[in-house]
């Protein structure tokens, strides 16, 4: 759906548009889980191609529904509606009156930009979202615009749509927001406990460690139950977005029959229990009674086994070949970093003692940790958790 218009010529009455059937879409992704994001949008059927930040792909709506609904560990869903370049607000203008945002903006909503300006003659990001937002305002009947509260929001207001606009070298993008609230809100984790894991890190963390869905995965170090909970929505094939809405079924023309159609076609496959045992564990009483309730909220209760635990006596099924996923406590978050390396060295004393041949995918701050294990552990992926720079690492025990 990008547009290169024309910065001339009379603009046509906004009229309600049919949806549009080839479109531009972007799913971000935290950096460096790209490859990771590649392989899921391939195999829930899209076409996409890795890109810094995310991955990209043509498509109609229904492959943005999909995306949203299907994607784990993507954080937002945008479809990229026009790009120009201008160097004076008068340009700005020209091109704003020739986006169409007619195609993404319902009348009456609330609309909101989040503007950034790189290396660009115009470099006042309010500014440029003033100008932006006076063309949607003509260009929609009963459209206002409200200032963006800005970074990573949570939850956008339900009538809300957002578009993403990016300056760099005086070239503009106007992305519309296609998600709503980002897409690790899949409802189930109210309750959390200390250092909680976004549901999207937690699904990278699952699909980083090559999981077969069918051998027994363990977290001996559950916290509020994430990781088993996202392991449990994979292995029983269940999208992670079945239970919401997302800001693409807002905009005009977009059925509510497509979004449950895809819904249906995206839960087609879905099994009725785990194939295999998954298992949760920590010493926080309280932890494992918010696991328990956010696995009920997530419906799939039934398919994780919760409990306390330490680590000396975590749960391990009985089976030559399983998998140990897991965010440890790293020194930066949590207690002090002399506890923290114990705690690193146990966990690698369990591991060989009573888990020889298993698989072990660990969120990891750096490489003095890993050696805690005593585990050969390889680098699977690089990314960033609270804001803190961060590896997914990977080893069988010997």
């Amino acid at each position: 759906m990008t547009t290169r218009p024309k910065p001339t010529g009379r603009q046509k009455p906004a009229q309600t548009p049919a949806p549009p059937t080839r479109l531009e879409c972007f799913a971000a992704v935290a950096p460096g889980l790209e490859p990771l994001a590649l392989a899921e949008a391939l195999a829930l059927g899209l076409s996409p191609r890795a890109e810094e930040g995310g991955i990209a792909w043509t498509g109609d709506v229904r492959s943005v529904i999909a995306a949203n609904v299907g994607l784990r560990i993507a954080s937002r869903v945008l479809v990229r509606v026009a790009e120009f370049e201008a160097r004076s607000f008068i340009e700005l203008e020209r091109w704003g009156r020739r986006v169409p945002w007619a195609l993404t903006v319902a009348p009456g909503a609330t609309v909101r930009f989040r503007v950034t300006c790189r290396k660009s003659k115009l470099y006042h990001s309010d500014a440029v979202a003033q100008r932006l937002g006076d063309a949607v305002s003509r260009a929609v009947p009963g459209v206002r615009t409200e200032a963006d509260s800005g970074g990573d929001d949570e939850v956008l207001e339900r009538d809300a749509s957002l578009f993403v606009v990016r300056f760099f070298r005086d070239h503009c993008t106007v992305s519309a927001d296609a998600s709503g609230a980002l897409l690790h809100r899949r409802g189930y984790r109210q309750a959390t406990a200390k250092a909680p894991l976004r549901e999207t890190l937690a699904a990278a963390l699952v699909a980083a460690s090559g999981w077969d869905g069918v051998a027994p995965l363990v977290d001996p170090l559950c916290g509020s139950g994430t990781i088993a909970i996202e392991a449990a929505l994979s292995a029983r094939r269940i999208p992670p977005g079945a239970q919401r809405t997302f800001a693409v079924e807002r905009w005009p023309g977009v059925s509510a029959e497509l979004g449950r159609a895809v819904r249906a076609e995206l839960g087609a496959s879905m099994l009725a229990a785990a194939p295999g045992p998954i298992v949760g564990s920590d010493r926080d009483a309280g932890a494992i009674e918010n696991a328990r309730d956010n696995a009920a909220r997530a419906q799939v209760a039934s398919d994780v086994e919760l409990g306390v635990h330490a680590i000396s006596a975590m749960r391990l099924p009985e089976a030559e070949r399983g998998w140990v996923v897991s965010n440890p406590p790293y020194g930066v978050r949590v207690g002090d970093a002399a506890r923290v390396r114990d705690l690193w060295a146990q966990l690698g004393n369990v591991l060989r003692r009573r888990a020889p041949g298993w698989r072990v995918t660990l969120l990891s701050p750096d490489a003095a940790l890993e050696r805690q294990l005593q585990i050969p552990m390889h680098v699977v992926a690089r990314t960033t958790n609270g804001g803190i720079p961060v590896r997914i690492v990977s080893g069988e025990v010997p």
